[in-house]
């Protein structure tokens, strides 16, 4: 079949990580002999900024790192109808214009022979619920959603007439344990400063407790300003910048220990949606750290796949547990990796994305994913 992804960017993961999972989902998707492409605007803010931040180099860095992936840049004279002419799915994700969402929905409605998903992994039907009230998305098939409270919330709004959950998950062949790369450091965070949605908890969780205990540290992440970049300095916490997703594994690896820290939109109003880096940690195979959250819908086993901090003390005291017991940080690495194995990587939400299909997708969609499961 062949897949088409409206997406803010797959090219650039700079302050966007949908682009992690998008990957993952497309590369999965071709390996089962689906076409899978993607389609980004001009003047996407994340690569522009990637240009602007890591040069030329980084656009070619992709394509590089993912030879399979397939991305396409359309401008204001694009053909959205011609683009869509031939394809069997088109995934939406709310990131994208709302006049065009709501374009693509008329070309469904006008004749389009595709089934039509509109993709939501952000906090902004809670946090600016009237961008998602805004648009127009009657004509849409199914509403994918990264999380049950998300999903209740479209329910309840009104928004779509078949909604599902939808997590993300980890590209494992990508994040995968790499028993060969030396450790060099003590404590990795890869995340980025964001809006002021978690300045407090970094400070609590991160900066405090790894310049308390003098752990060799390093931060990994873009949009820091003066000041966070100075209390880093102070707790001795080295600073490296963006990092492109592909390189995350081999971090990951040189590292003893990292954590997550959510953002507070998450922790207050969706609980259950943790950020793809847990995916992508556990993945490969590091101990991790939680602040905070609520795993509502069993994602994980917390105390078994990673330790849970209820604050900045207990931060300090799981990294100095972890750093001084060998087993413990290796039963943290064994459990974890084998519940993403179990139940999240992109090939698990490619198999969900089918299983919607068969709900809601067009009779013609059904009986190529009945033929495609017969061959396999």
């Amino acid at each position: 079949m062949r897949f088409i992804f409206y997406t803010h960017s797959l090219i650039s993961d700079w302050n966007h990580g949908n682009a992690h999972f998008l990957r993952g989902v497309m590369r999965d998707l071709v390996r089962r002999g689906h076409e899978a492409i993607a389609l980004e605007p001009e003047g996407a803010w994340s690569r522009e900024n990637l240009i602007r931040d890591q040069g030329a180099a980084a656009m070619t860095a992709f394509h590089n790192n993912f030879p399979d992936l397939k991305a396409d840049i359309y401008g204001p004279t694009f053909d959205h109808a011609a683009a869509l002419a031939d394809a069997d799915v088109v995934v939406v994700h709310e990131w994208t214009d709302p006049e065009l969402v709501a374009s693509i929905g008329r070309i469904r409605r006008e004749g389009g022979r595709f089934t039509l998903l509109f993709h939501d992994t952000h906090h902004r039907a809670v946090s600016s619920e009237e961008d998602i009230a805004g648009l127009d998305l009657e004509d849409y098939d199914g509403i994918l959603v990264f999380g049950e409270t998300l999903r209740e919330r479209y329910l309840k709004a009104g928004w779509g007439r078949h909604v599902f959950t939808w997590h993300e998950a980890a590209d494992t062949s990508l994040f995968k344990p790499m028993p060969e790369v030396e450790k060099t450091g003590d404590l990795i965070w890869i995340g980025n400063w964001g809006d002021d949605e978690r300045t407090a908890e970094i400070a609590e969780f991160l900066v405090q407790p790894a310049g308390e205990l003098q752990l060799k540290t390093t931060v990994r992440g873009v949009r820091y300003p003066e000041a966070a970049l100075a209390s880093l300095s102070r707790a001795g916490i080295g600073y490296g910048g963006w990092i492109a997703n592909a390189d995350a594994p081999r971090a990951f690896a040189q590292h003893r220990v990292t954590m997550h820290i959510p953002r507070r939109p998450y922790v207050r109003n969706l609980p259950g949606i943790p950020t793809i880096r847990v995916f992508e940690a556990l993945a490969c195979g590091i101990p991790l750290i939680s602040a905070p959250w609520n795993d509502a819908e069993q994602l994980f086993r917390p105390g078994a796949d990673f330790l849970v901090a209820r604050n900045g003390e207990e931060m300090k005291e799981c990294l100095r547990r972890i750093l001084a017991d060998p087993q413990l940080a290796q039963e943290l690495s064994v459990s974890g990796l084998e519940r993403i194995r179990a139940r999240h990587t992109c090939r698990h939400r490619v198999d969900e994305l089918f299983s919607v299909l068969t709900l809601c997708g067009t009779a013609e969609v059904a009986r190529k994913l009945a033929t495609t499961e017969a061959a396999e």
